[in-house]
């Protein structure tokens, strides 16, 4: 059987943009755009930010990212043997799968059963946050610059300051009147 390993001078990106474009699929950014399968026509993870979040030293996994992206890698090597696939050896491994094949593999690798389920689920959850939340960002600056998850989940923008108000509350009335010592900020006296 051949092995379809990655080699140790590719960059850990492609990878981790082709997983978390499995995750939370989005628009091709161009025709030669290898990572992003283009299954979409709206914004997925990837455009949201999906690498920059998880290279944010808060996620706690930047230090283990490239030996996620070689891990990743070499399941698609196995992946491949055991399915007869023949990969382009110009891109990383996982990223030379078709997306129906991307998919197949995570679910495999997310499956309860899986002795690493845990380190793929965790990949795939801030993979979904930085469509969801915009986590790595000050949401105000990504709502100004127009980010796709925050916009398509309608958030509504700030006002002029940065902050939010709203005139209408969600249950159709105040929960509580303000106390009287109560900043301008909103914070308690």
């Amino acid at each position: 059987m051949e092995q379809h390993s990655s080699a140790p001078e590719w960059d850990r990106t492609p990878t981790l943009e082709a997983y978390a474009d499995t995750i939370l699929p989005g628009r091709a950014r161009g025709p030669g755009d290898r990572a992003v399968a283009g299954v979409s026509q709206s914004p997925g993870s990837v455009e949201a930010g999906a690498v920059e979040l998880l290279e944010w030293d808060a996620t706690g996994m930047t230090q283990g990212l490239g030996d996620l992206a070689r891990l990743l890698n070499d399941h698609t090597g196995a992946y491949a043997d055991e399915h007869g696939l023949v990969l382009d050896t110009e891109v990383d491994p996982f990223v030379a799968l078709s997306f129906e094949h991307r998919t197949a593999l995570v679910r495999r690798l997310t499956a309860p059963e899986h002795p690493e389920k845990e380190f793929w689920v965790l990949l795939a959850l801030f993979c979904n946050m930085a469509y969801d939340s915009a986590a790595h960002l000050h949401t105000a600056e990504a709502m100004a610059a127009g980010h796709p998850g925050l916009a398509a989940m309608g958030i509504s923008q700030p006002d002029e300051d940065g902050l939010w108000r709203f005139d209408q509350h969600s249950y159709g009335r105040p929960l509580a009147r303000l106390h009287p010592d109560t900043t301008p900020s909103g914070s308690p006296a």
